[in-house]
């Protein structure tokens, strides 16, 4: 049914005068009463009807509106009323900021993804413009060697901790495969998936679990994967992404700040290594530093050339977007030489590129999935609870981190909700779940760190260092993915990755690490530990909350941050997921017992706006 302001009023009193929708109370009181109720009406059905906007200011502005736009009796006589669009409705019950600040646990089937993807796919046209110019040229270039070296990396490492069942093609496959997928699906596109070290921790417990049961690793594998993809799935269609709302900045610094350090601590890890290894050499040690020296100083010095004084803006601020890409090539280049000048004496490990195209094992890619009994197919969804906890707040956290409002970001955004796109992007996470997990490729999530470098590569920024907009689009993702889908199917680029040495890419998971540390308020705190009080910044805690209670606050995150970094590489890392559930918890007993006042609770926790 269809409203208009004419056929909502009786037939004696559609005149053409328009003065009779100005008349006074007192001379028309049916008019009185009817008019406001046909706004209401109006409201309710077509709220974009007729030019007037959803929130007027009183019964009289909403009367006046309807009447400005009355066409003539004759104009009535021969129109047909508007059918009511899917829009309107949609408009019509669309929620309101207070809705996006504080939405309820959990929605009716399917209206979280479907409200995230009538947001986003507005702007699919802008999504590929937008992503057509020399900024996001670097920021493909510099991520494309962020994802590389993790995939790489990752995929050794669960190489050996499955005995070869998933290698590096895998992993290689699962980045490309699923990357692709997910910046052309999801509803925040910027966030970039891949594996992480509590997903590889989790795995090798897993592999650990099969070896004691006797039992295949891969079908089980199979089977968790195809349990967590199903959990995930019911979580994105009820819109449990919904109680990410409960966490708060206490969780978001622990959780980026332990994935920064896992990148510093890994890197200067593998370049210790080849002080202290049998078959190093000091010369090659050394070089190994200066290689890593050299990607992460230029990369940082150029980085902030962008606020320096010489060259023009222009010159500036493209140095400073290619500043990771220059790093590489110039440590890169380095070692090249010196391999040219000394031989093999100074000839560094590169990176492990596949040659061929197959699983690591040799076996099928198909995985058979009747080669377990039944029990343990059921079984299997123990484990899966297990990584379904990890996963949901490994992808939710970083979508949070992603949607922080410093960034700017506006497409498919409501003023004031740091969940839009949750629910969407949870949904195809899911679908990715169970596709990897029948062929046995790696479980992949959002990853905080390749995702908080991607959104600051692409920041534009004021003079003064503060974000003026980002470059919402996604085309820098869907690239990025392919070119590493090239390195593997292509001799070209496969042959030129393989001369990049590894401590060049120690050198930029330092700046990767490092460089997402700016705006991490635990990370800022923690400084102030060790600095002068006279001397340390202005902050909102520093004046309005004691001193004592600052650091306190601080120093509870620490211990956090300290025993899920313990309890990632200890033979219990399969609580890992269990240890980030309970910081929620932990925040708010903070509170309630008293330990820390609410009115100091709220300046430390305060999450942007």
């Amino acid at each position: 049914v269809a409203l208009h302001p004419v056929h909502s009023l009786p037939s004696s009193e559609q005149k053409p005068s328009p003065t009779s929708y100005t008349m006074s109370d007192r001379t028309a009181p049916r008019a009185r009463r009817v008019r406001p109720a046909c706004a209401l009406l109006l409201l309710l059905a077509v709220p974009h009807a007729s030019g007037f906007a959803p929130h007027l200011g009183s019964r009289h502005a909403a009367v006046s509106s309807v009447v400005r736009h009355r066409p003539s009796s004759s104009a009535a006589a021969t129109r047909r009323p508007r059918p009511l669009r899917m829009s309107d409705a949609a408009a019509a019950v669309a929620p309101t900021e207070d809705a996006a600040k504080d939405p309820p646990n959990f929605e009716k089937f399917g209206v979280g993804i479907l409200r995230d993807y009538r947001q986003r796919l507005p702007f699919l046209a802008s999504d590929v413009k937008d992503g057509l110019n020399l900024q996001c040229l670097a920021a493909t270039l510099f991520l494309f060697f962020a994802c590389l070296a993790p995939a790489i990396g990752f995929g050794a490492l669960f190489g050996a901790a499955t005995g070869g069942a998933i290698g590096t093609v895998e992993m290689m496959s699962s980045t490309a495969a699923c990357g692709v997928i997910y910046a052309l699906t999801s509803a925040q596109p910027l966030t970039i998936i891949g594996s992480t070290g509590p997903v590889l921790a989790f795995v090798a417990c897993l592999f650990q679990v099969a070896k004691i049961v006797e039992l295949p690793f891969l079908p089980i594998y199979a089977y968790t994967g195809l349990w967590t993809s199903l959990i995930l799935l019911l979580s994105s269609l009820t819109s449990a992404s919904n109680l990410v709302k409960y966490l708060t900045r206490f969780t978001d610094d622990i959780f980026s700040l332990l994935i920064s350090t896992i990148f510093v601590v890994e890197a200067v890890s593998d370049i210790g290594r080849t002080f202290t290894s049998p078959t190093s050499t000091i010369t090659k040690a050394l070089l190994t530093l200066l290689c890593a020296v050299v990607t992460y100083g230029t990369a940082t010095v150029l980085k902030g050339l962008r606020q320096g004084v010489y060259l023009n803006k222009t010159l500036r601020n493209n140095i400073s977007n290619f500043a990771p890409t220059i790093g590489v090539v110039g440590g890169a280049l380095i070692a090249r030489a010196a391999r040219l000048s000394h031989g093999a004496m100074a000839t560094l490990p590169t990176l492990a590129v596949p040659a061929t195209f197959a699983t690591t094992s040799g076996r099928p890619w198909l995985i058979p999935l009747n080669t377990i009994p039944v029990w343990a197919r059921f079984g299997c969804l123990i484990p899966a609870l297990m990584a379904t906890v990890l996963l949901f707040l490994d992808q939710n956290i970083t979508v949070r981190l992603v949607n922080s409002p410093r960034y700017k970001m506006i497409k498919g955004r409501r003023k004031g909700s740091l969940l839009d796109g949750m629910h969407a992007d949870l949904f195809i996470v899911s679908l990715l779940t169970a596709a990897t997990s029948v062929v046995g490729l790696p479980w992949l999530v959002a990853a905080t760190v390749r995702s908080i470098s991607h959104v600051r590569a692409l920041s534009v920024l004021n003079p003064d260092g503060t974000v003026e907009k980002t470059q919402e689009q996604r085309i820098t993702g869907l690239t990025i993915h392919s070119f590493i889908g090239a390195s593997i199917f292509f001799n070209g680029p496969r042959n030129l990755l393989a001369q990049v040495p590894l401590s060049v890419l120690m050198g930029l998971f330092m700046y990767l690490g490092i460089s997402a540390l700016p705006g991490n308020e635990m990370w800022e705190r923690t400084k102030l530990l060790f600095t002068d009080s006279k001397l340390a910044p202005e902050s909102p805690w520093k004046t309005a909350v004691p001193k004592n209670i600052t650091n306190l606050f601080t120093s509870v995150q620490i211990a956090c941050l300290g025993a899920m970094f313990w309890v990632k590489g200890s033979p219990i890392g399969v609580l890992f997921p269990i240890i980030i559930a309970m910081l929620a918890p932990l925040r708010f007993g903070l509170e309630k017992f008293g330990i820390i006042k609410k009115e100091y609770m709220d300046i430390l926790d305060k999450d942007e706006e």
